[in-house]
């Protein structure tokens, strides 16, 4: 039977009765009576072998390209956005296009920021893209205002005496006006 006391099942297995701790040992000690685990090494990995100091260029175009491209990137959701936001004037749409404002005017601001991340040799069409899309955002900010009626486009929204355009033509369904 005292043979079955130092026997384990599997080698790791750790022995928690208290048999093995004394008052000193507070902390785990790695001893020779654990096995390392299975791919475990003692030796240093060298760093020339798996990484590398400077980084790779083409990781750093790729980055470049995703930060560039991200304006353009948002578009299609904005756009989505707008349509579902519809074209009363409430609440949720003028957020919504508060928010179509705010963001590109908010990359204008920080655009030197921006621009310190980007590099490489392709870097002044990055830069182009960027504005690009940010200005298509600004632009669809602008058109979904004319489309709710808050941009000032006729002579009566500036002047209070000028009467609106009169209707030449009014038309009707099957009912004699």
């Amino acid at each position: 039977m005292s043979k079955s006391k130092d026997v384990r099942r599997h080698k790791w297995t750790i022995d928690f009765t208290g048999a093995y701790r004394s008052k000193s040992e507070k902390q785990l000690v790695p001893s020779e009576r654990y096995v390392a685990p299975y791919g475990y090494s003692d030796s240093q990995v060298s760093q020339g072998e798996h990484a590398s100091k400077e980084p790779d260029s083409a990781i750093i175009v790729k980055k470049s390209w995703d930060i560039a491209l991200g304006p353009l990137k948002q578009i299609p959701m904005n756009l989505f956005i707008m349509w579902m936001a519809g074209n009363s004037i409430s609440i949720f749409p003028i957020m919504m296009v508060g928010m179509m404002f705010f963001r590109p005017i908010q990359a204008f601001i920080a655009i030197q920021n921006t621009f310190k991340m980007i590099e490489g040799g392709q870097a002044p069409l990055q830069k182009f893209v960027y504005l690009f899309g940010n200005v298509i955002c600004l632009g669809i900010a602008v058109y979904k205002c004319h489309v709710m009626g808050l941009l000032p486009t006729t002579a009566s929204d500036w002047l209070a005496f000028v009467l609106p355009q009169k209707r030449l033509e009014w038309s009707g369904g099957g009912a004699v006006l």
